[in-house]
């Protein structure tokens, strides 16, 4: 039978990155946040649920972290969603939206790689395989639902009858 480990605190997870050389400061405006940053890329780390623990970590734990804010590029100081549009991927803000590079696209992937690793995360399957997007949105399913009116049906009441 496997042991169960125990879960490591908020701090030694903060310590655990450091080791790992990344910058790690207290979020602004949240509580017991910590703001992560490497290869130009960001994360927000709270204190989590057991729903969130790794492999062999007790479930019932609430010392594991979550993700307050996915891992994405910092565009001017915000952490951009990746968004795919099927042709391209961009970069979103709050402010504005920047085609995202591929030099960008590499970072964001070995950053999150390297965060779920450190902080006993679970890697999973298709995330290895790439980066993956927050937000889907292709151009050619957009507003297509209403480019046509739907056939009459036979059984329908007309004005004429």
């Amino acid at each position: 039978m496997a042991r169960k480990t125990k879960a490591p605190t908020l701090e030694q997870i903060q310590e655990a990155l450091k080791a790992h050389s990344f910058d790690v400061t207290a979020a602004p405006g949240i509580p017991g946040g910590l703001w992560v940053t490497k290869y130009g890329c960001a994360a927000v780390l709270v204190k989590g649920t057991g729903a969130t623990a790794a492999p062999g970590v007790d479930p019932g734990s609430d010392t594991v972290v979550a993700f307050r804010e996915r891992p994405g590029a910092m565009v001017k100081g915000q952490i951009a969603r990746l968004v795919d549009r099927g042709y391209q991927k961009f970069l979103q803000t709050n402010q504005f939206e920047v085609p995202a590079t591929a030099q960008q696209l590499q970072a964001i992937h070995h950053f999150t790689e390297e965060l779920t690793q450190v902080t006993g995360g679970i890697s999973l399957y298709n995330e290895a395989l790439g980066t993956t997007s927050d937000l889907y949105q292709y151009d050619r399913v957009k507003g297509r639902d209403h480019l046509k009116p739907a056939p009459p049906t036979p059984w329908a009441l007309t004005e004429g009858h």
